[in-house]
């Protein structure tokens, strides 16, 4: 089982769309058995709630409900439980090597699976209108089709 844990801020916006892409796209390959994925925030900001509205509602535009996930803080047993823990941005990927813990997961910035794209972060649409949860979406959406090749690769060699 391969485990992946999608992290940013406070795990209202960036991550659980992460989480339910990825886990929409697994699906689609028939890999829901092989790959398991979470979500969680660097702060405990919102620990127990849903997502932003505004993130569910992009979501079920592209047919993906996220409806059922909850906020929650990683921790540093995280690090050491997945083999990918993918940070939204520089920050958050800050935040996640100051944890220590001996990781074992491959901690980095999810957009370093984005091929065909120079940007690194991941903007946090919190503050701004829909505009911005759609472009969150398609950045998502491209770093994922590159973290399910990078995946996909390892599953062919176990």
């Amino acid at each position: 089982m391969i485990r992946v844990l999608f992290v940013c801020l406070g795990n209202i916006c960036r991550s659980p769309m992460a989480e339910g892409l990825f886990r929409e796209l697994v699906t689609r390959k028939g890999l829901d058995g092989l790959i398991e994925i979470h979500s969680a925030g660097t702060h405990g900001y919102h620990i127990g709630e849903p997502p932003d509205e505004r993130a569910r509602r992009t979501m079920a535009g592209h047919g993906i409900d996220i409806e059922g996930l909850v906020g929650r803080k990683v921790t540093a047993a995280d690090l050491r439980d997945f083999d990918y823990v993918l940070a939204m941005d520089r920050d958050n990927l800050a935040h996640l090597e100051a944890l220590g813990g001996g990781p074992r997961a491959s901690v980095r910035l999810f957009l370093d699976f984005a091929r065909n794209t120079r940007v690194r972060d991941v903007p946090d649409p919190y503050y701004g209108g829909p505009e911005g949860f759609e472009r969150v979406y398609a950045l998502l959406e491209e770093a994922a089709q590159g973290l399910l090749a990078d995946i996909g690769t390892r599953l062919t060699r176990a």
